[in-house]
């Protein structure tokens, strides 16, 4: 798990080392343990190092073999690096380390740009083919890891981060009134390959790029799981079903245990995390470290789900950290978390994710974690709401029930300077619902959630968060092949019991059923759902500030109207849409855009 970077030139000029460096040393949470630089005529490599498989300097990055002709920069982990190992071995390739890193390089000597086709994990990888003067980017299948892209004439820089880039120069950095309309309209998402910023894009999940030397591009998806009934699995029941998802998923996450150092399980207390802690247990993890967090409560509504993560913590004997911050602590929380954000997030509890990474990475450089079960497996209320809904009427129910705000009504917040004349966050909507490759409106629904959404919002989030402290989060339920076999179950199974039906029956032979039947809960921030107190302070001041009334994006009116005391009854949505632009700008400001 590190940070990359770097730049190509395709008009003769030799890259910017001096950039290359700012973009590396604006990473450096990301790979606090080592750095490094290698250079071509025409392309220069820039990487910070995370050391958590072969802790040597062998696996040192810029790793280059001038005996294949190749260097790379590599962010993430291959877990089946050790068998690709054999494999190459016995098909002649020599090693110099004990790293995923050459393995992912010997892999492309081997097999070409198919040879993501043979990684198991999560990465972003920039590698440069020397005799055929090309540089080849990759993502992972779900896009745990992020890749942003610069592109000027003559120029493309990258970075795992977009603040990197900044740091480097030269950005376009006005506001995309397209993203703008993502954003305000999908619950702060901004699909790839838009970034809220004109000049900075991020490479698609799944997807392989090849820019050669002279600044021609081309690239392709490379993976892309069907939603629908597979005839090999024609004939299975309730019970199959159960049984061949727990085997995938018990299978997931051992792979994610790869590592030369511990691994330790952020505990919520939710299903998700619960499952993770106990097949690990089975697998014969005994005293896992795992940590829970929570805050002060308010009213009716609780600050922690301490009740539940207690009680998985007490079945398995795990070392247990439990982790209570107060209000207090949310303010100064706020601005640090901002400044760690690779995109703007307005999601409640990325202050908590941020704050929780901090302490975790105390005791542990590595961690599993629940992110993505709710969108692979069914786990929202309006997955419900699309199970009633024909294929055809999919755009319109998915967006009464997921957007904020309808095209109208975004206009109404928006400045026209900023306006969109069409409906761009509904278009995009329709157009991936009735992309074929997908059996029903619900299949397609989690496929849109699993393959546009979440790698922009929950996985974006973890990941931000965590390598804001050096921490690497490995996400078992965004494995590939349960991914796959997920997509092709039929959706009864996995909207039965109120959401993830069949999770909760693998999760019954090794869970208490009090965590199972549980009303589902999510990371109770209060203060910052509620934007009071410091919290609200931060948001007026950022929305009052210069900046961004020189910016101008949104209409005065309204905000004024949001910094008005709403009435009792619109308070916490009020809430929601002046921490949702409140953010926005705090963001902005903070990296100086």
């Amino acid at each position: 798990m590190c940070g990359i970077s770097g730049e190509a030139r395709f008009d003769g000029a030799t890259p910017d080392a001096d950039a290359v460096d700012r973009m590396t040393e604006a990473m450096r949470s990301r790979g606090p343990d080592g750095a490094g630089r290698w250079s071509d005529d025409w392309v220069m490599l820039g990487h910070r190092r995370l050391t958590v498989i072969d802790l040597s300097a062998a696996g040192d990055q810029p790793m280059a073999r001038d005996d294949l002709g190749l260097a790379l920069v590599f962010n993430g982990c291959v877990y089946n690096y050790p068998e690709l190992r054999d494999e190459l071995r016995a098909a002649g390739h020599t090693f110099r380390s004990t790293s995923d890193t050459e393995v992912v390089l010997v892999a492309y000597a081997q097999w070409g740009e198919r040879f993501v086709d043979h990684l198991v994990g999560m990465f972003a990888v920039a590698l440069v083919d020397r005799p055929r003067r090309r540089l080849v980017l990759a993502r992972d299948r779900l896009g745990v890891k992020p890749l942003y892209l610069a592109e000027s004439p003559g120029r493309l820089r990258f970075a795992s981060t977009l603040p990197a880039l900044l740091a480097a120069g030269d950005v376009d950095t006005g506001v995309d009134p397209v993203a703008l309309h993502h954003y305000l309209s999908w619950h702060s998402i901004v699909p790839a390959p838009r970034t809220i910023l004109r000049g900075v894009r991020k490479l698609p999940p799944a997807t392989v790029r090849v820019v050669q030397a002279d600044g021609r591009v081309r690239e392709h998806i490379y993976w892309r799981p069907e939603y629908r009934r597979d005839p090999a699995h024609d004939g299975m029941d309730a019970r199959d079903w159960r049984a061949a998802i727990g085997d995938a998923l018990r299978t997931a996450v051992r792979r994610r245990l790869v590592a030369d150092v511990p691994v330790g399980v952020l505990l919520s207390g939710g299903l998700d995390s619960s499952l993770i802690v106990a097949l690990l247990d089975g697998a014969g993890q005994h005293h896992l470290k795992t940590f829970s967090i929570g805050f002060d409560s308010r009213g009716d509504e609780a600050g922690d789900e301490f009740h539940y993560s207690d009680l998985v913590a007490r079945t398995f004997a795990t070392d247990h950290h439990r982790i209570r911050l107060a209000d207090g602590d949310l303010g100064p929380a706020v601005r640090a978390t901002v400044a760690a954000m690779t995109e703007p997030m307005g999601s409640h509890d990325v202050v908590a994710f941020h704050l929780l990474s901090e302490q975790v990475a105390r005791h542990v450089k590595v961690a599993q974690s629940g992110q993505g079960a709710d969108e692979v497996f069914a786990g929202y209320g309006y997955h419900h709401r699309l199970a009633r809904a024909a294929r055809p009427h999919a755009a319109a129910e998915f967006t009464a029930a997921f957007f904020d705000r309808d095209h109208a009504g975004l206009n109404r917040v928006v400045d026209p300077a900023y306006a969109c004349d069409v409906d761009v966050s509904g278009e995009l909507v329709a157009a991936d619902l009735a992309a074929p490759g997908a059996q029903t409106a619900v299949d397609a629904v989690l496929r849109l959630d699993t393959h546009l959404m979440l790698p922009d919002d929950p996985v974006k989030r973890v990941d931000s968060m965590s390598m804001a402290w050096g921490l690497e989060v490995r996400t078992p339920f965004l494995d590939q092949d349960l991914v796959m076999l997920a997509a092709a179950c039929p959706p009864e199974h996995k909207l039965a019991q109120g959401g993830k039906g069949v999770l909760k029956e693998v999760a019954r032979e090794v869970l208490p059923a009090e965590v199972i039947d549980r009303p589902k809960g999510y990371f109770p921030v209060p203060a910052l759902r509620n934007v009071d107190g410091p919290v609200r302070e931060l948001v007026v001041e950022a929305l009052d500030a210069p900046e961004a009334r020189r910016r101008g994006l949104f209409r005065r009116a309204y905000v004024d109207e949001l910094l008005a005391e709403p009435d009792r009854a619109q308070a916490a949505a009020g809430s929601n849409k002046l921490w949702q632009l409140g953010l926005l700008e705090l963001w902005l400001q903070a990296h100086g855009v």
